[in-house]
This record gives C-alpha cells, sequence and structure tokens, in this order.
C-alpha cells in the first residue's frame, strides 16, 4: 500500500453550479497506476463541496433550485455584513467538503448511477481540490 497526494483544479462559470469531475479524478488514479484501495477528494474552500449523485440534467437543476429554496441568497444573514455570501457558507456546511470512494480494478468503483460532483456556491472563481489516495498498483 501507498500513500499518495495530488491535487487538481477546476474553473466555475457560475454563482451556483454541479460540475461533474468523476473523469479529472480517474485521470488521476490512472496516473498513479492505482489498481485497488481508497481516493478522498478534498474541496480546500469554504463554499465548495464534494458530492456523489447521478449526472441527469433534471435532477442536477432540481438540487440546484433546492438548494436555493432552502438556503436563499440575501436573507439577512449576519455573515452578509462581511462577505454578502452567508448562503453558500451554510450551503457547503450542509453538502461537506470531501468524499472517500472505494478504487476497483483501476478506476472509481461507483454505482450504476453515480458521478462525483464539485458543487460551487459562491463562483465563478478558480478551485482547488486536494487528492489522497491510499492504494496499491
Amino acid at each position: 500500500m501507498e500513500i499518495i497526494k495530488d491535487v487538481f483544479h477546476k474553473k466555475s462559470n457560475k454563482r451556483m453550479e454541479i460540475i461533474d469531475v468523476t473523469d479529472d479524478i480517474n485521470d488521476l488514479i490512472v496516473k498513479h497506476q492505482i489498481d485497488e484501495g481508497i481516493i478522498n477528494v478534498f474541496a480546500k474552500h469554504s463554499t465548495a463541496g464534494i458530492v456523489i449523485n447521478e449526472n441527469e440534467s433534471r435532477l442536477i437543476k432540481d438540487f440546484e433550485t433546492t438548494l436555493e429554496r432552502l438556503i436563499p441568497e440575501n436573507n439577512n444573514y449576519g455573515h452578509d455584513l462581511i462577505d454578502n455570501n452567508a448562503d453558500s457558507h451554510i450551503r457547503a456546511f450542509l453538502i461537506g467538503s470531501s468524499e472517500t470512494i472505494p478504487i476497483k480494478n483501476g478506476s472509481l468503483d461507483l454505482g450504476t448511477w453515480q458521478r462525483a460532483f464539485f458543487v460551487e456556491l459562491d463562483g465563478p472563481r478558480s478551485r482547488n481540490f486536494v487528492v489522497t489516495i491510499i492504494g496499491k498498483g
């Protein structure tokens, strides 16, 4: 078993955007020639997250709409007095900043419809993701 640290970067184009990063993560597994193990993907930002779900366009829109409805922008949050993005922080608090996924046969061992997503909550901007792989080739 070895432990590998790496990073990848992604740029968002909207304030809230859900971006499939499954291929980015699988590319790192291939790069490091890992056949079996686990991988942790961590968003180094307090207004971004990582989640696993299905990549279906209407479902993605439903997620965005639900987050906006549950945690509306400009809702008189105390933190908005500092930098006007409290909704983004609260959404990220609920979503979470990392996922740990099994690796099998040299790629993510996800379910049939599952994909890994970067959830941008305060874009557009460039984001950094730390990847830690524990596995063997």
